[in-house]
């Protein structure tokens, strides 16, 4: 044991790992509290994934935080923009069995995403034959139709629609390695971590490197992923299991170049299987395409045979004998507690479910904005701070979890994995009672009344109805929600009319940059 606690401020943060994580933890740190020195510790040569990742609009304010321009993020980071994610086989497998998830909420939306009665039998009355997505937002056309979220005219990180991106990971995480220690004043230190040294009270006090040299500090961020150096092997925290509601624990992933000059979808395409689902994320210059699937359902081999049908039929030209898929290996679950001592979880050091609505890389952004906006003045507050935050993200965790499960307890598919998806048994009492609820009344901020929730009330029903549940029927509409529909439509027009295409926005931006 060494060091003693002393109740000086805290002024030394340590980061253990890079990737996304890592670096997006010391950018976001150094600009937002500059009075901190912060090193970020990382092995050399550890591989990122790096097949397209998607992120949520909550990206664009954080990169504008930390000081990143957009025109250098989406040419650095080979990025393009995401406006939501489409569902394809998810309800019946059927033909033309397809719903939307976009991220422009529905017209007279509360601030916590609510739909109005009114506007839900709207739908149901006057565009019967239109999906819930097609009615509730222009977004839906817009994507439909490739379209960019905003004109090249417009302030940086501003848009006509609300969205996101989608990304080189690897890319990503060098840019803000970059920022971070060019800009920002972040210490990188090349070198891996052996030892830990604790304080008399159980706290790090430091962490030891191969060849000697050790960093010191007052906090430290474990962004070591599942390694989880220093929240599961130093703070020995447990590991809560959570594929009883989430089985899937396998992925295969490849990088596809796509032809110059083809079109960029604007949204993650989500393709259901027979055990599982595949992933479709479109760059400029290539997609990350991936199948994600439950081992106890199906065969690596059977798994290998879904994806490369599906870049067969989907990618012109693939070559798809001479892809070489990676086989990716998971867990689905998070940390009993994040925040201990004086250690916290960064990413998927604090906990991982399947990357079906982009919840990784927000939770990263969650979990800084709560720490910057709440950051300890000492050791002497810091229990109470980390009492605070363990209760909020074991709430953000259980939600996520339970938005995932309603993809999926929605299903009417009849494979035996797709039954397994929606048997009761894997429903949390939470989720249950919002089934049972939602029959009767639309998703509410009453069912999510956390400020901040990562998926608002207008997610989950665009899930909801996007997969076919009723409106009930003793809802009515009003002249003014019907007049507000009719809006939509004409606000589709304009956009089609005004927007560009994602190939002819991001072709002339890489045009100016070079």
């Amino acid at each position: 044991m060494v060091g003693t606690v002393t109740e000086a401020a805290i002024e030394r943060v340590v980061i253990v790992g890079g990737g996304t994580a890592g670096w997006l933890s010391a950018a976001t740190l150094a600009a937002r509290l500059p009075h901190l020195s912060i090193a970020l510790v990382e092995a050399p040569d550890i591989p990122t994934v790096g097949v397209g990742e998607g992120t949520w609009p909550t990206m664009r304010e954080t990169l504008r935080a930390i000081g990143i321009a957009e025109g250098e993020f989406l040419a650095e980071c080979g990025a393009s923009f995401k406006q939501g994610s489409r569902f394809d086989g998810w309800t019946t497998g059927a033909a033309g069995d397809s719903y939307f998830h976009p991220f422009t909420p529905p017209p007279l939306s509360s601030s916590s995403g609510g739909v109005p009665r009114a506007l839900l039998a709207a739908w149901r009355e006057d565009r019967a034959g239109a999906s819930f997505a097609e009615t509730m937002s222009a977004q839906a056309a817009a994507c439909a139709r490739d379209l960019a979220p905003r004109q090249r005219a417009m302030p940086e990180y501003s848009g006509a629609l609300n969205y996101a991106y989608h990304l080189d990971a690897g890319a990503f995480a060098r840019l803000l390695a970059r920022h971070a220690t060019g800009r920002l004043g972040v210490r990188h230190v090349a070198g891996e971590v052996v030892a830990v040294e604790a304080a008399e009270n159980g706290d790090v006090a430091a962490v030891r490197l191969r060849g000697g040299e050790k960093l010191t500090g007052e906090l430290f961020l474990d962004c070591s992923g599942h390694a989880a150096l220093l929240i599961g092997g130093h703070c020995a925290v447990r590991w809560v299991d959570r594929s009883d509601a989430s089985p899937n624990d396998r992925a295969l992933a490849v990088q596809v170049p796509v032809l110059p000059g083809s079109a960029i979808a604007s949204q993650t395409v989500a393709t259901a299987h027979e055990a599982g689902w595949l992933w479709d994320i479109g760059l400029p210059s290539r997609r990350g395409i991936g199948c994600v699937y439950s081992s106890g359902f199906l065969g690596d081999e059977r798994a290998d045979a879904i994806l490369r049908d599906y870049v067969r039929a989907r990618v012109p030209g693939a070559g798809v004998e001479a892809l070489a898929p990676r086989l990716l290996r998971f867990g689905a679950g998070h940390r009993d507690s994040f925040w201990r001592g004086n250690v916290i979880a960064i990413g998927q050091a604090a906990g991982f479910i399947e990357p079906l609505e982009a919840s990784a890389i927000v939770m990263v952004e969650l979990s800084l904005r709560a720490l910057v906006e709440n950051f300890p003045a000492s050791r002497a507050v810091m229990d109470v701070h980390a009492r605070r935050f363990d209760a909020l993200f074991r709430y953000r965790w259980d939600r996520i979890v339970d938005f995932l499960k309603l993809h999926y307890a929605l299903s009417r598919r009849d494979e035996p994995y797709w039954r397994a998806q929606r048997d009761p048994a894997g429903f949390s009492p939470t989720l249950a009672d919002q089934l049972a609820l939602w029959r009767d009344q639309p998703p509410s901020a009453w069912d999510l009344p956390q400020v901040d929730e990562v998926f608002s009330a207008a997610s989950q029903a665009y899930v909801y109805y996007g997969m076919g549940l009723p409106v009930p029927e003793r809802l009515s509409a009003t002249p003014d929600a019907t007049a507000r529909l009719a809006e939509v439509r004409a606000r589709e027009r304009a956009l089609a009319a005004s927007l560009p295409t994602n190939r002819a926005y991001l072709d002339a931006a890489t045009a100016q940059a070079a």
